[in-house]
């Protein structure tokens, strides 16, 4: 009985306290809000998962010139886990689009097909009523 109720102390605190080392630095690098936005996807937090991995976009945009080869994987990595979390959310447009991005950031295999999912899918889907 002791150790349940420490445990749910515990786990109560662990949440704020994790948000507060992890975003409390003011270090404001997509790096951090890339390792945020999967924390959340493996917590099943997908919203707050979604604003991490935009903000990611966000802070490295391709207008850049000198974007480092990190930088640009990091940006790759980004969409292609946005487009995996617009997939459980059922928002079907907007995955495609992210993992088209993906695949033109880094053609690999596993971005190729993650496209050709999203595509068999809305093929497979009842046609929407058009306006």
């Amino acid at each position: 009985m002791v150790f349940k109720s420490i445990h749910n102390v515990t786990g109560k605190c662990f949440l704020p306290l994790f948000l507060l080392v992890l975003i409390g630095c003011k270090d404001d690098s997509p790096d951090r809000h890339l390792q945020l936005g999967n924390w959340y996807v493996q917590k099943g937090i997908l919203d707050e998962a979604v604003l991490e991995f935009r903000e990611v976009i966000r802070l490295i945009p391709l207008t850049y010139k000198d974007i480092s080869k990190e930088e640009f994987k990091m940006l790759g990595t980004a969409h292609y886990n946005l487009a995996l979390v617009y997939t459980k959310k059922g928002w079907w447009d907007f995955a495609l689009k992210e993992a088209q991005n993906s695949f033109n950031l880094q053609p690999t295999a596993s971005h190729y097909d993650l496209v050709q999912l999203i595509k068999k899918r809305e093929e497979l889907s009842p046609q929407k009523p058009k306006s």
